[in-house]
C-alpha cells in the first residue's frame, strides 16, 4: 500500500504524491551548488477548476488559452470555464515552436489586449506560452495534458529556417502549473508511453550533468522509478488513475530536473534531429535515449547505476531499450521519416559546437549511435561506441 502525504510548495501549492522508498547508502561528502526554481504548483484531480482563481493571484484580467489544433476542443472548454477572464483562444501551436507561429500568436495577443496565457497541452502548445512570454513578458499558466516536463523549465527551443535552437533564461519559466490527472485519462497510449519516455531522458541526463547534485539527482531517481512503473500499467489499462497519477508526479520531477541543470549528448541530437528533419519530438526522444546513453554510460558507470539496478538490466542503455521494448515505443528513427542521408548531417551538426557531455565528442562514434538508432540496433548490448 502506497503512503500518500500533502507538500507545501511555493505558495502553498497543493501537491500529493507519493513517498519513494528510501536505501541507506554511503556516499561520499562533496561540493555542489543547487538553485531552486520558483512556482505554484498544484497538482491533483478537477484541479482544472482552479484555474481562473490563479489567474486572479496573477493580477490578471484577460487570458489568452493557447492548444494545438488537435487539442482546440480543450482550450475552448477551458476558455468557456474563464467565463470574463478569457480573452479568446489561439489554437495554432505547433512542434518545435516556429517562431512564425509565435508571431501568429504574439498579434492575437495584442489584438485581444491579454495580460496572461493559459497553455493546455503538451510540450508544443507550452513552448508557444514561452515564447510569447519572452517577447511580451506575460505571465503564464500551464496545464499539462501530457508528461513532457517542459513546463517546469525556463528553457524554450525555437525553430527558424530548419535550425533549432535552445535557450534558457527565468524570464520564460511559467508561474503557475495545473496538473489535474483528469485530463490524462484520455491521452492515447503511444502518445502517454513516448512522453513518458521522452520525461525519463531529462532525469536520466540529470544524473551525469556538469551541474549534477545530491538534491538533483534524487528528483530524477524518483522521477524515473513513478515512471518505470507507470508506464507498463497504462499499457494495460490508459484508465488507471493511480497510474496516471503516479506517472504525472514522475513527469513532473523529470521536468525539474530538465530546468535545474544543464543537458548533453541525448538532448543535443534529439534537437538536431527535430530541428532538421522535422521528426516528432517525443518519439525522438524514445528512440535515441537508450543509444544516447549507451555512448556515454562508458564515462558515467557510477551514475547511471541506479538506472540499471531499477530496470533490472546489467546496463542502464540496456535497461532503457528494453524497457522502450516492453511498452511497444518506437526503435527507429527510419520509422519517424528520417532520411537515411541525414545521419551524416546530423552527425556533423552534433559536434558543430562545443557543450557539456561527460565523454568527449567524437563524430565517427556519434555517426554509429545515430546508424543503429536508424535501424533500431541494440547499441553493442551497452558497452558504448569505440
Amino acid at each position: 500500500m502506497e503512503r500518500w502525504i500533502l507538500r507545501v510548495v511555493p505558495r502553498e501549492a497543493e501537491c500529493v504524491f507519493p513517498i519513494a522508498a528510501v536505501r541507506q547508502e554511503s556516499l561520499p561528502m562533496r561540493s555542489f551548488v543547487y538553485t531552486g526554481l520558483q512556482g505554484r504548483v498544484l497538482f491533483g484531480s478537477g484541479s482544472i477548476e482552479k484555474v481562473a482563481e490563479e489567474i486572479r493571484a496573477l493580477s490578471c484580467k484577460r487570458a489568452l488559452v493557447l492548444s494545438t489544433h488537435q487539442q482546440s476542443a480543450l482550450a475552448e472548454d477551458l476558455a468557456a470555464r474563464l467565463g470574463d477572464l478569457a480573452g479568446g483562444t489561439f489554437t495554432g501551436a505547433v512542434m518545435h515552436t516556429p517562431v512564425e507561429v509565435t508571431e501568429a500568436a504574439l498579434q492575437v495577443v495584442r489584438q485581444r489586449h491579454a495580460d496572461c496565457t493559459v497553455a493546455i497541452g503538451g510540450g508544443s502548445t507550452t513552448g508557444l506560452g514561452k515564447a510569447i512570454a519572452l517577447r511580451a513578458n506575460l505571465a503564464q499558466i500551464v496545464v499539462p495534458t501530457t508528461y513532457a516536463g517542459s513546463e517546469a523549465t525556463p528553457i524554450l527551443g525555437e525553430t527558424e529556417a530548419g535550425v533549432k535552437t535552445t535557450r534558457r533564461t527565468l524570464k520564460i519559466l511559467p508561474q503557475v502549473i495545473v496538473y489535474d490527472v483528469d485530463l490524462t485519462l484520455s491521452l492515447p497510449v503511444s502518445m502517454s508511453v513516448t512522453s513518458g519516455l521522452n520525461a525519463i531522458a531529462h532525469a536520466v541526463e540529470a544524473l551525469y550533468s556538469r551541474e549534477a547534485n545530491p538534491v538533483v539527482a534524487l528528483l530524477a531517481k524518483d522521477g524515473i522509478a513513478a515512471l518505470a512503473r507507470a508506464l507498463p500499467v497504462i499499457v494495460k489499462d490508459a484508465t488507471d488513475r493511480d497510474a496516471r497519477s503516479a506517472a504525472l508526479y514522475g513527469a513532473w520531477l523529470c521536468g525539474v530536473c530538465l530546468g535545474s541543470v544543464g543537458m548533453s549528448l541525448h538532448h543535443k541530437l534529439c534537437h538536431v534531429l527535430g530541428g532538421s528533419f522535422n521528426l516528432p519530438h517525443a518519439e525522438t526522444h524514445a528512440v535515441v535515449l537508450p543509444h544516447a546513453v549507451a555512448y556515454n554510460e562508458p564515462a558515467t558507470t557510477e551514475a547511471l547505476r541506479p538506472i540499471a539496478e531499477m530496470l533490472e538490466a546489467p546496463t542502464a542503455a540496456d535497461g532503457l531499450f528494453n524497457l522502450g521494448q516492453r511498452l511497444g515505443a518506437p526503435t527507429t528513427l527510419k520509422e519517424l521519416g528520417m532520411p537515411l542521408e541525414g545521419i551524416e548531417t546530423a552527425a556533423t551538426l552534433a559536434v558543430a559546437s562545443p557543450y557539456p557531455n561527460p565523454r568527449p565528442l567524437d563524430r565517427d562514434a556519434i555517426r554509429k549511435l545515430l546508424d543503429d538508432a536508424y535501424h533500431g540496433r541494440r547499441s553493442g548490448r551497452g558497452v558504448g561506441y569505440h
